[in-house]
């Protein structure tokens, strides 16, 4: 996975702003959702948070408060730099987050936490409830054209082919992650929240 993000680092974004590989594709009302995605990261109160697998800063922009993030890509970093000016970002493993125990109030992730086979969720759950108070997850809403635990191929610009991806259904993710509250479900995105 980590070869495939520094692969993916220069086009990532282009999935947000359905540019590149993504111009064609067909997703009715993608931009609304991704701009209700904003809102709902924005509402949250400000707080000491980190923003892990924080990528190029799409979503850190949006947070308030002492924002960190942290990456295990380079490239993505440098690129989070630009969009996220205010933030502090470091490069690190999101399975040994270099914080001490209860160091952040919020954990954010997007579209990090389906990329995880179980075993690697139960341990990235952990991980982050060593050092943060409170869980916020952004990732890929369950529709009725994917299967839930269905991993796709992906082909980057420049040809390489990568599997990745899961989909949730906004109760199954709140569950999942310990009595979690659903802030937002879409059709193509789900937020939801855990406080432990």
């Amino acid at each position: 996975m980590r070869e495939y993000y520094e692969a993916r680092a220069d086009e990532y974004d282009d999935w947000w702003l359905g540019k590149g590989s993504f111009a064609e594709r067909l997703r009715p009302g993608w931009f609304e959702e991704v701009l209700e995605l904003a809102g709902v990261l924005s509402a949250l109160p400000a707080a000491r948070t980190l923003d892990v697998a924080c990528g190029t800063g799409f979503l850190t922009r949006f947070l308030h408060g002492e924002v960190v993030g942290v990456d295990q890509s380079a490239a993505r970093l440098r690129l989070a730099g630009r969009r996220a000016p205010n933030a502090k970002l470091i490069k690190g493993d999101a399975f040994e987050l270099p914080f001490a125990a209860a160091s952040f109030k919020r954990a954010v992730a997007g579209h990090f936490y389906g990329h995880l086979e179980e075993v690697e969720r139960a341990r990235f759950l952990s991980e982050v409830r060593r050092v943060a108070r409170e869980w916020v997850i952004v990732d890929a809403a369950l529709r009725e054209d994917v299967e839930a635990a269905a991993w796709q191929n992906r082909i980057l610009d420049d040809g390489s082919r990568w599997r990745v991806y899961r989909y949730f259904a906004p109760a199954v993710l709140a569950a999942e992650v310990g009595d979690g509250e659903v802030l937002f479900a879409g059709r193509w995105l789900v937020v939801v929240r855990s406080r432990f």
